[in-house]
């Protein structure tokens, strides 16, 4: 079969691979549909990162570069492993994709995604959704109403992050959101605030960004900084209060002093981008307005939620699709894009 290998940074290959093994306790997947996530081009472009280096094989999976890449896809199961009884050939699917220890337990009060080693299918072996088929332990693999188009099922991984960074910022129906960043998963997150009933404010400089915004319609504000102050415009949207709860999608410093700057005392500001580099803070204003600053870290437990959502219509995934490529132009239109043309795309999914 078909696979995107990653050999080392700038080099990823379309190859000829075997098709996995569907073993005992695990469900065979025909992928539909992968997203290319930001973590893939940061791998592209500066790994091996989370992908073990070749001859560094990872301590859970045991391998090491190459590996097949890509971990937000969707599929329909063509076999089920032996002990595998409630998954049914033909069933429409998503996966949580972890490589976690086997004997580190999943349920629901568990924060397995902070557990020793912790990595990703797709990025620290075990397959990956940029390839035909793949094999998956069961307890990852989620069944998913038929209703849901496989397309836009391939973005419940990224909407499960925005769900986590919901969940850690314990905010709540009524509440007054800002979101530093509109990018796909500063977008997702915000589409998750308003179905979860809160008042959604974005921050962003990106004029396509700004649009998708307003067109998918999950900000009720949309500010730029480059046109207005974003904290003063915060300060009349909330009457002098401030925002409830803030989320930090860009890793940008002057996006966190923003973010900082327009809490309400008491609020709560979440770092939910991924910092390749030292960040400063107003610790003055964390003091005497007595913030909380969480951090947040992909998804425990969220994907039955957030299938759930989208199940019951109250999200639209098809705004945030920009393009749909095969999986032989995956470097040419897929990572090429996003690396000079990031703007014009939200979400660029691959049919294998």
């Amino acid at each position: 079969m078909k696979a995107a290998r990653f050999y080392d940074r700038g080099d990823i290959r379309i190859e000829d691979i075997p098709e996995p093994k569907v073993l005992p306790g695990t469900v065979g997947i025909q992928v539909a549909w992968c997203g290319i996530c930001g973590t893939d081009l940061h791998e592209f472009m500066e790994g091996p990162i989370f992908i073990p280096p070749c001859g560094h094989p990872h301590p859970i999976s045991g391998e090491s570069a190459p590996v097949t890449m890509g971990h937000e896809f969707s599929g329909v199961v063509y076999a089920v492993g032996e002990g595998v009884d409630d998954i049914q050939i033909g069933q429409h699917v998503v996966v949580e994709p972890y490589i976690i220890a086997d004997d580190v337990p999943t349920g629901p009060n568990d924060k397995y995604h902070l557990s020793k080693n912790m990595n990703f299918i797709g990025l620290g072996g075990r397959g990956g959704g940029l390839s035909e088929k793949i094999a998956v332990q069961r307890r990852w693999v989620h069944p998913i109403s038929n209703d849901i188009p496989l397309d836009q099922a391939a973005l419940i991984e990224p909407l499960s992050v925005g769900h986590h960074a919901y969940v850690r910022s314990g905010a709540k129906a009524g509440d007054i959101a800002l979101v530093g960043g509109a990018g796909p998963i500063g977008l997702l997150l915000s589409a998750i605030l308003k179905a979860k009933g809160l008042t959604v404010i974005i921050t962003e400089l990106s004029a396509k960004r700004k649009e998708k915004a307003i067109e998918a319609g999950v900000a009720d504000y949309v500010l730029d900084p480059s046109q207005v102050d974003v904290v003063d415009e915060v300060m009349k949207i909330t009457e002098g209060r401030g925002v409830d709860v803030a989320f930090e999608c860009s890793s940008v410093n002057k996006v966190m002093d923003t973010l900082v700057a327009a809490m309400k005392p008491t609020g709560v500001v979440v770092i939910v981008s991924i910092w390749s580099h030292p960040a400063t803070i107003n610790v003055h204003s964390v003091v005497m307005k007595e913030l909380d600053i969480r951090g947040t870290i992909a998804y425990v437990n969220d994907h039955q939620e957030t299938i759930r959502l989208v199940e019951q219509g109250k999200i639209n995934l098809e705004p945030f699709i920009t393009q749909r490529i095969a999986l032989d132009d995956l470097v040419s239109k897929g990572f090429e894009t996003l690396i000079h043309n990031n703007e014009s795309a939200v979400k660029i999914i691959v049919h294998p």
